[in-house]
């Protein structure tokens, strides 16, 4: 009997019909394609549909051009949803990192000298003035800016750190894991809830290089608590040094038009270092609301010893980074932080919403304005919500819905018997793009 494989078809005879992948991967799941057929006929003798092959191969194709990197609309209510890639960089961003990227830059040279200069005179200088700080230095994350420098200020001596400070950041990362590769000594002080000034001294010995306080950023205590505040702190010695986070610049929030009230308890940068200071570290995304990155300012002494640690050239942030970064700083130093998407969107009067919500509504079946909750995700703002407006749109299978968005890179989320898109996350000029999604969920 004729081997039924030999009427399997050609490589180049699959690869006709496939498109929308770099060549190298369409071969891949032509040579998948082919193969799988090949012993799924081979095992129990079945005749080869050429035709069949060629599907399997298309979608494969199309599975494999669903995990590419590629924009998506968030209609889920969480501004930064870290699976969604967190803050959205506006034009100036995006513009001044096209144009370094896209050429060579003064990076590491002055050009008013012709010497080498620093990567450290851009970003981080201008974030500095922005908060008030004497220096500042750009990393790839926050949680490099701890390990960075823990390890050029602290390595081989001891740290105090408040028990109720021990957290755990996203990725299962935690503040003690942390320490222990920079290789400084942890000692803990206080309770979970309660950590007095009391405790901090009582701790502290010759040996003690930095007393660390993190904002608890993805969690809130309530109840029988008390904390340290930085100024008190300060006052015992040692270089406090504070991680908060999330990365609000000023707690007064004078950049924009208003202050959230949301806002109320979240740590502002300039506030710490007013109270005494000697770093602070954040992120360069969340609630700056750039790309990500860790930034570290404050004294420039010890700036100066971190820069030269060799750790910092493993961590130093790229300039495409750099140059979003400088961006952003820009729009806080003139006081018009509506220039980023993130406070756009954070600060959109409900009444706005409610209009371009009625708009999708108005061509979705089933559809419904109702009003929502989004929330900072993150990391930041625990147990905080920002009133928002939805297009609700009730389903017997809203999984299935939800599926269907997806497709249509559209990410929303699920209440009940209904499908729920937060405008508050959605950039207006996605609106009808949203709409389409919908009108093909329900159909």
């Amino acid at each position: 009997m004729t081997d039924p494989r030999r009427a399997l078809p050609s490589v180049e005879r699959v690869l006709a019909e496939l498109s929308g992948l770099p060549r190298a991967l369409l071969v891949r799941c032509a040579r998948e394609a082919i193969d799988a057929d090949g012993a799924a006929s081979g095992a129990d003798e079945t005749p080869v549909d050429p035709d069949a092959v060629v599907r399997d191969a298309q979608t494969r194709v199309a599975a494999l051009a669903a995990r590419q990197l590629r924009p998506v609309v968030n209609a889920t209510g969480v501004l930064l949803h870290t699976n969604l890639g967190r803050a959205p960089l506006g034009d100036d961003a995006l513009r001044v990192a096209a144009d370094v990227g896209g050429g060579y830059s003064n990076l590491e040279y002055r050009l008013e000298t012709g010497r080498r200069g620093s990567r450290h005179d851009h970003a981080g200088h201008l974030l500095a003035q922005a908060c008030g700080a004497d220096a500042g230095l750009v990393v790839n994350n926050n949680a490099a800016a701890v390990l960075l420098s823990l390890a050029a200020l602290a390595r081989g001596q001891e740290v105090l750190v408040s028990r109720g400070e021990l957290v755990e950041i996203g990725g299962g990362f935690r503040v003690p894991e942390i320490m222990a590769e920079s290789g400084a000594r942890l000692v803990e002080v206080g309770t979970t809830n309660r950590t007095r000034l009391a405790d901090y001294r009582t701790a502290r010995t010759p040996d003690t290089a930095l007393i660390l306080k993190v904002h608890a950023s993805n969690y809130r205590l309530i109840g029988f608590t008390e904390a340290t505040p930085v100024r008190a702190l300060a006052a015992l010695g040692p270089p406090v040094m504070v991680d908060v986070g999330s990365g609000l610049l000023d707690e007064t929030t004078p950049w924009l038009p208003r202050r959230p009230t949301w806002l109320h308890d979240e740590p502002g940068v300039r506030q710490a270092l007013d109270a005494g200071a000697a770093l602070v570290t954040f992120s360069g995304d969340k609630l700056l609301g750039g790309p990500q990155a860790g930034v570290i300012v404050g004294r420039a002494d010890l700036l100066e010893r971190i820069a030269r640690h060799p750790l910092a050239r493993a961590v130093r942030a790229d300039k495409m980074t750099l140059a979003a970064l400088q961006a952003v700083a820009a729009a806080y130093l003139d006081g018009d932080a509506t220039r980023l998407p993130l406070w756009r969107m954070a600060i959109t009067p409900t009444v706005e919403l409610t209009v371009r919500a009625e708009a999708v509504a108005q061509r979705v079946p089933r559809a419904k304005v109702a009003d929502s909750e989004a929330v900072a995700g993150g990391g930041s703002l625990p147990g905080l919500t920002i009133p928002s407006v939805a297009v609700v749109v009730e389903t017997p299978d809203p999984d299935g819905a939800l599926a269907t968005l997806r497709r249509h890179d559209v990410v929303a989320r699920i209440d009940g018997d209904a499908v729920v898109c937060d405008l508050r996350t959605v950039d207006p000029r996605d609106d009808e793009r949203l709409a389409t999604a919908l009108v093909a969920a329900g159909s």
